[in-house]
């Protein structure tokens, strides 16, 4: 089992940067990758992006590809999120998840075991 907890979210201004972290606990985090998701307003849950046990290897959406860095410490058990130049389409609730396996899965949430609660992120225009 793994436990997941999400911080760094907040209030930016668009063109701003916000880090979101997640802690990991459980199972050893370098057995397995992550994924971060993210749900707005009235719309369904989204990838965002992901990255494989050892972070050798990472994916983004298009949406964020470019503004987002997605990175991990194997040492810390941390997951992090990179956000730059926010745009107030980024508005949502971001969660980190685990997938069960080591290498980078598909990008449907359905690939992933365990989830945070979610951190806000709102981005005013």
């Amino acid at each position: 089992q793994v436990q997941l907890v999400e911080s760094g979210g907040g209030l930016v201004q668009a063109g701003g940067s916000l880090r979101l972290s997640c802690a990991a606990s459980g199972r050893p985090f370098n057995t397995y990758a992550m994924g971060w998701f993210r749900q707005a307003p009235g719309k369904s849950r989204e990838f965002v992006s992901s990255i494989s046990y050892r972070g050798g290897t990472t994916d983004y959406a298009d949406s964020v590809k470019g503004r987002f860095t997605i990175s991990r410490d194997n040492t810390k058990n941390t997951v992090s999120l990179q956000m730059n130049s926010l745009k107030p389409e980024d508005t949502a609730v971001y969660f980190c998840a685990s997938s069960p396996r080591p290498g980078l899965p598909p990008r449907g949430q359905e690939q992933y075991t365990y989830w945070g609660q979610g951190t806000e992120v709102t981005v005013s225009s």
